[in-house]
């Protein structure tokens, strides 16, 4: 099996966990014989009604929500094992069964009675035995699919919440609420749409299901491997090479995939190799995939789709939000470019032999069609399309791009494996969605969530930059282990209202929180891209968490940028916006500077902090602050060029 053939597999599967040695330890179950073709055919089955209603139509909320729900939790309790230890792989035991058929039995109660659902009287028209059991019922499936799917931390984050909703009445204190009864809380998590049917689900179910389905047919047809072999044709011969090759092969297909795991194990089966080959260190080789994989996510136009509950929430269209990230997403690519180049630099390193790259020429005649669909989605939203319009479009015209082709042409097996694959893709988000619902309902009924931000506003005096650290922080304990939508859909209702009660804007104050959950894949304890990585470098995992940390710099940076000047999201005058966007790539540089510890030669630890410090005024919007900053970069600058290059060059290539 070739490396690319290994890279399929582990994108395919999607959701890999790693143990501290940084050891793969797949969840799924490898389904063989009569069982695995029928969970293939559910699995076309929900991509199919995902197209129909993207085409003809959505249904009313609470129908389109719990049927995607219903088909996750299938595909869900047939593939994920109960436990990375449990032995049966090729087939389904009789208990998952059970938790299949009683998903279905549920889930389809919603389905047949959406609408008198939607039309009763909440809270008022009481809820029968037989709904109260049904609800109970629904939510222990999806906590177990949550345990299995996400992992423990979102389900402890479920349990404390649940716990809270019931028995939080009998807090003394600020936090303490009314009581609720068992009744009050099922009909609130179940029977409207603040619960588990609330707008995440209802993202997921509509924009994210299709945006992942696009990914898929990409995959299938061969264009992440035309946008690899683009990315090593056009900077492979650099300096560092094929470690500018991750950057802008992961950046590209980090953006569709959304999920920053599933990214470093595909382009990172191929580009660490090449980075270890050229002589990059294997912890190094894998902190640069992780933070290339992860920086996907920010990345526009697509953005992983997670940019889309951003947009919902914010009531805006999905085009703005892809807008106000261009130049944070640029910082954060510059910061690490500009370390790797640094580290090529010192460690003396060439780019590939030229007989080692793809002509670029070549490779565009064999796959320029594949920036078709991508033209097509950016195109159909900056003109006003819905993203569903946009996502079935683009679907289409991938299938057509690649019929010109015989090597890319999608036969119909071809085309039912992107069916197939598109919704065990979409598992992960769909129950992460859901699951965030508890949380959603159970902080909507207590009011916990407004106490929550007063409470930030009071630890924190009143002052914004306190107020943005414990955010971040919050953000990021809170999006370990956890996809980068559910962590950020935990802190909406929580540290969001705090940030926009002390001037935020709501784009900003969205934008700051997105950032740092996404950041939560590469910072240690519990960094599942770091992790994903080192397994494929033979890497230490922590060690390659604190390096992806430092080479990630630029993001633990760039959102109090945007929150103390909003003409890095594009906001303001045209005069304002290219001052702030060319001072702050220059301090963004220097900070590369100082991160590496290298610009002509070896960077003694004063002159790191004064290229820090320089570079942060300049990164800091203001006019003064930009020139002190720039005139500390220049003095720095020139005295390493001017000042002879004997000093001592790094044996300290460790870190």
């Amino acid at each position: 099996m070739s490396k690319q053939d290994i890279a399929d597999l582990e994108a395919s599967k999607i959701v890999t966990e790693y143990d501290e040695d940084g050891n793969l330890n797949s969840k799924l179950r490898l389904l063989k014989g009569a069982a695995a073709k029928v969970i293939s055919i559910v699995a076309v089955l929900m991509s199919l009604f995902h197209l129909y209603t993207a085409f003809f139509g959505v249904f009313e909320s609470i129908l389109q929500r719990s049927a995607h729900l219903a088909f996750a939790l299938v595909l869900t309790f047939a593939i994920y094992k109960p436990s990375k230890k449990a032995v049966k792989d090729e087939s389904i035991p009789w208990y998952d069964w059970l938790f299949m058929i009683l998903s279905i039995v549920c889930y389809s109660y919603y389905v047949m009675n959406a609408q008198v659902i939607s039309s009763r009287m909440s809270y008022i028209e009481q809820l029968t035995t037989m709904e109260i059991a049904i609800g109970i019922v629904s939510g222990l499936l999806l906590i177990e699919a949550t345990r299995r799917v996400i992992g423990n931390t979102l389900v402890i984050i479920i349990f404390i919440c649940i716990v809270y909703g019931v028995w939080g009445h009998l807090i003394t204190g600020p936090l303490s609420h009314r009581e609720f009864t068992i009744m009050w809380i099922v009909d609130h998590l179940f029977y409207t749409v603040t619960g588990i049917f609330s707008t995440p689900l209802g993202v997921s179910a509509t924009f994210i299901f299709l945006f992942i389905l696009f990914g898929k047919f990409l995959e299938v047809s061969g264009a992440g491997q035309f946008f690899i072999d683009l990315s090593v044709a056009g900077m492979g011969k650099y300096r560092g090479g094929p470690a500018k090759t991750a950057i802008v092969a992961s950046s590209i297909l980090g953006t569709i995939s959304g999920s920053a795991v599933a990214n470093t194990v595909t382009t990172g089966a191929f580009t660490i190799p090449l980075m270890k080959k050229t002589g990059y260190k294997p912890h190094f080789a894998a902190a640069v995939e992780s933070v290339s994989s992860t920086g996907g996510q920010i990345m526009p136009p697509i953005m992983g789709a997670s940019a889309f509950i951003i947009a919902s929430y914010l009531g805006v269209p999905y085009m703005d939000v892809a807008v106000a990230a261009i130049i944070p997403a640029v910082l954060y690519y510059a910061c690490l470019y500009f370390q790797v180049d640094m580290r090529a630099r010192r460690l003396g390193l060439v780019g590939l032999k030229k007989e080692e790259l793809p002509k670029v020429l070549s490779v565009l005649k064999n796959g320029f069609m594949f920036f078709i669909p991508l033209v097509v989605i950016v195109v159909m939203l900056s003109s006003g399309s819905s993203p569903m319009k946009a996502g079935l479009y683009s679907i289409g015209v991938t299938i057509l791009v690649a019929a010109l082709k015989s090597v890319t042409r999608l036969s119909f097996a071809k085309i039912f494996k992107a069916l197939d694959l598109g919704a065990r893709a979409a598992i992960e988000t769909a129950i992460a969605c859901a699951a965030s619902g508890f949380i959603i309902g159970i902080i909507g009924l207590t009011g916990i969530g407004l106490k929550f931000s007063s409470l930030i506003i009071d630890l924190s005096g009143g002052i914004l930059i306190v107020t943005l650290i414990f955010t971040m922080i919050t953000s990021i304990i809170l999006g370990m282990g956890l996809p980068t939508v559910a962590a950020y859909i935990v802190q909406v209702p929580l540290t969001i209202p705090a940030l926009i009660e002390l001037g935020v804007s709501p784009l900003a104050a969205h934008m700051f929180v997105f950032y740092f959950a996404a950041l939560s894949a590469i910072t240690p304890p519990v960094a599942l891209a770091a992790f994903a990585a080192a397994g494929l470098a033979g890497s230490d995992p922590m060690k390659t968490g604190l390096t992806a940390v430092r080479l990630g710099l630029a993001a633990f940076i760039v959102p109090y940028m945007f929150v103390y000047g909003e003409t890095l999201l594009l906001v303001g005058d045209v005069q304002h916006i290219i001052l702030s966007v060319v001072t702050s790539i220059i301090g963004i540089i220097g900070i590369a500077w100082a991160a590496e510890g290298w610009l002509f030669r070896h960077s003694y630890w004063y002159e790191r902090v004064i290229l820090f410090i320089g570079s942060l005024l300049m990164v800091n919007p203001g006019f003064v602050s930009d020139l002190i900053g720039f005139a500390i970069l220049a003095v720095v600058f020139l005295y390493q060029k001017l000042m002879p290059k004997g000093t001592p060059v790094e044996n300290t290539i460790s870190n």
